[in-house]
């Protein structure tokens, strides 16, 4: 995962989470990065600082943690708190596997019933939802299907 701070045509900062720079990219093309204050698409990369490697006197415990690729305690709880915060949203939500753009197509326009639903879309998919005025979003944390878990 790569962060990016991120700014708006309003100047609104905030920080987005991708797999890649190239990620970011085709996200941003297709129009699925917006402002989460003003929801702004024109979006793009602010200044970031430069990443400075640590210092050399770190303790040997800490340097086998970054070498061993471990995340610092504090990530993992964070991460570990996002993905709850995720469950606890999703608790409500039927999960609609690949069926996921043709239900929320379906919702959209009065066709069926409105309800909270999640399940799996590709980006184009998802880039015809948001250009159809269709609000969606990916999920942060991945999400198995029911029939895989144990």
């Amino acid at each position: 995962m790569i962060v990016f701070d991120l700014s708006c045509d309003n100047a609104h900062t905030f920080e987005g989470w991708f797999g890649s720079s190239n990620d970011f990219a085709s996200q941003q093309a297709c129009g699925l990065v917006t402002c989460p204050v003003c929801g702004s698409a024109a979006v793009t990369k602010a200044p970031m600082a430069a990443a400075v490697p640590a210092k050399g006197n770190r303790s040997a415990e800490t340097k086998q943690a970054v070498a061993g690729g471990a995340m610092p305690p504090a990530v993992a709880e964070a991460f570990k708190a996002l993905a709850a915060a995720q469950a606890k949203a999703l608790a409500n939500s039927e999960w609609v596997g690949d069926r996921f753009a043709a239900e929320v197509r379906s919702m959209h326009y009065g066709e069926t019933e409105e309800k909270l639903v999640h399940g799996r879309a590709s980006r184009k998919d998802a880039a015809e939802l948001v250009e159809e005025g269709i609000a969606v979003a990916p999920l942060l944390v991945p999400v198995h299907p029911p029939e895989e878990l144990n």
